[in-house]
Formats: structure tokens, sequence, C-alpha cells
């Protein structure tokens, strides 16, 4: 991944299973969005993605395994997300109810309140979805 140092990290989910299956979905091109929180990026003084930025998908071992490309970041409030966007996550879901509750229990989990420091953290219809599309522009190490 030398070639690729100066590049920012993608991480998606944590460690473990789900990041298992992000990572696989998106070496198969099923997964071409993602969600995030604002909070997220403010809380971290981050800015937001950009079109044309390019970053490092990592898998569970932290292993460079492909480079995306951003190609459309749109902040949307949780309850105005479309049904492409969920379809595109690559998760399998059919309606953005079922995509919603996925992104539910996922932000809503000990290891996110952790990360927001917020035993009670909770999202609501108006909380801020950073959706994001990209593409893959290459495969690392053989993925």
């Amino acid at each position: 991944m030398t070639e690729h140092s100066d590049l920012p990290i993608a991480e998606f989910a944590f460690p473990g299973p789900l990041r298992d299956t992000l990572v696989a979905a998106i070496l198969s091109g099923a997964k071409t969005s993602t969600s995030s929180l604002l909070l997220g990026y403010e809380r971290e003084g981050e800015p937001l993605p950009t079109v044309g930025e390019r970053e490092v998908v990592v898998d569970s071992d932290g292993r460079g395994v492909a480079v995306i490309e951003c190609t459309e970041v749109r902040l949307v409030r949780l309850a105005d997300v479309d049904l492409a966007h969920a379809i595109d996550e690559g998760e399998g879901y059919e309606t953005v109810a079922q995509w919603r509750a996925g992104h539910e229990r996922f932000w809503h989990s000990p290891e996110v309140r952790a990360e927001f420091d917020d035993p009670e953290f909770t999202v609501d219809d108006e909380t801020v979805v950073v959706a994001q599309r990209f593409r893959v522009t290459e495969r690392l190490d053989g993925a």
C-alpha cells in the first residue's frame, strides 16, 4: 500500500463481522453508498468528504483492500434518506424502513455510544446523515 500511503483511510463500521461484510460488498460492487452521522465529523473536527477525494478502504485487519473515490456527498435528515441510497448501501435493504432499522441498531450500539461518550445517544428524524456515494478505482493486494 506504499503508493497509497498519502491517502486517508476509510473504515466501514468497526473491525469484525460487519466490517468484513461491508468490505466484501464494496469489493463485489454491491456497495456504492454509505451513511454516517454529521455529528461524528463535528465531534472529531474532521472535514466532510468531498467529490473526487480518494481513500483506502481497510479490512478488519487494517489491511488496505481498495481505493475508493467519492462521487457525491449529501447532507440529509434521517427521515429523508431515499430508497436508491438505501439499496446502494449493498446490505440487502429493500425498503428505507429496513435501512433505517439496520442503521439505528448500529448507531444505538454500545460501540457508537462509547465513541460518542454518550450511553443514551439516539438518532431521530432530524438527525443529519452524510449520504456518500463512491466508486472503487483500484483493488489492492489481490483483493
